[in-house]
């Protein structure tokens, strides 16, 4: 398996804001602790022509302005760019899925909630979208992308609505932010869960979720992983133990599907713990 990860990613902090550089930081720290379990990768900035498959020319313009986006999105100097080092990061895992390679992205800003026209949700560029329809375009025949963060991905569900060739599947904790995500329609299943779910119960929904995602036969999965439906995580009100994380990776890694992964939520301080077991889960099938 190989990681994606760049040091520019840990440049923009608001002071008490959940989604911070130490997420990755720490992360990455201890996978490379165990440095003889991961290659690490090298990739370039997404150019904005990619960009455009998923969103809108004045939304590029917009990132580039400085004033906030909403009370949890704020600006940062530098975001455009930085955001779009974080696609650069998605394309390399997934180019390197597809010629044969497991791959992860551990990048921030995250991107699951962000639209075509709108930043939202700690979210300014949609990666995983982004990847999907260029994988697409490229002549991918079936593309489908599983989101198992405790928030839905609004913005990849409004992207890849009505996509030929796409499936979006999200389980996440409903109700929460950001309020949809209750019903599935056309390509876009989802299944809600409820707070405080047991484990067991939102293990079997997750692999529900999963069984579409292999009914669907694709020959690419993209995995939007976000780490805070963990018990601990001071987001959400979800119930999942560490070694869920690692029986999620199993799955990917038994379905021999080429796949790639990349960082959604997630801000429990046992992150690292969580993305370690994750990836361990996958790596070891």
């Amino acid at each position: 398996m190989i990681l994606f990860s760049h040091p520019d990613c840990l440049n923009y902090r608001l002071e008490g804001h959940p989604e911070e550089p130490r997420r990755v930081e720490a992360s990455v720290e201890r996978l490379k602790a165990h440095g003889e379990r991961w290659k690490w990768g090298e990739f370039e900035t997404a150019p904005e022509s990619v960009l455009l498959r998923a969103h809108t020319q004045a939304h590029l313009e917009r990132l580039q302005e400085s004033r906030p986006f909403d009370a949890d999105t704020a600006y940062f100097e530098g975001i455009y760019e930085l955001a779009k080092l974080a696609t650069g990061s998605a394309l390399a895992a997934m180019n390197s899925a597809l010629k044969g390679e497991d791959a992860f992205s551990l990048m921030r800003p995250p991107g699951h909630h962000s639209e075509a026209d709108r930043a939202m949700g700690f979210c300014y560029l949609n990666h995983v979208a982004i990847a999907a329809l260029d994988a697409l375009d490229r002549g991918v025949g079936r593309v489908a992308i599983w989101d198992f963060d405790a928030h839905h991905g609004n913005g990849t569900e409004a992207i890849l609505r009505g996509v030929e060739n796409a499936l979006y599947v999200s389980v996440h904790q409903h109700p929460c932010y950001p309020g949809t995500g209750a019903a599935s329609e056309a390509n876009c299943v989802n299944f809600p869960v409820s707070p405080r779910t047991s484990p067991d119960e939102h293990m079997a929904t997750l692999r529900e979720s999963w069984e579409a995602i292999l009914q669907f036969n694709p020959q690419l999965v993209l995995v939007s992983a976000g780490f805070d439906a963990y018990e601990l995580d001071p987001l959400t009100e979800m119930e999942l133990r560490i070694e869920d994380f690692e029986t999620l990776g199993s799955w990917i890694g038994e379905a021999k599907i080429p796949a790639a992964g990349l960082l959604e939520g997630g801000y429990s301080d046992e992150l690292p713990l969580l993305v370690e077991s994750f990836l361990g889960g996958w790596k070891s099938r």
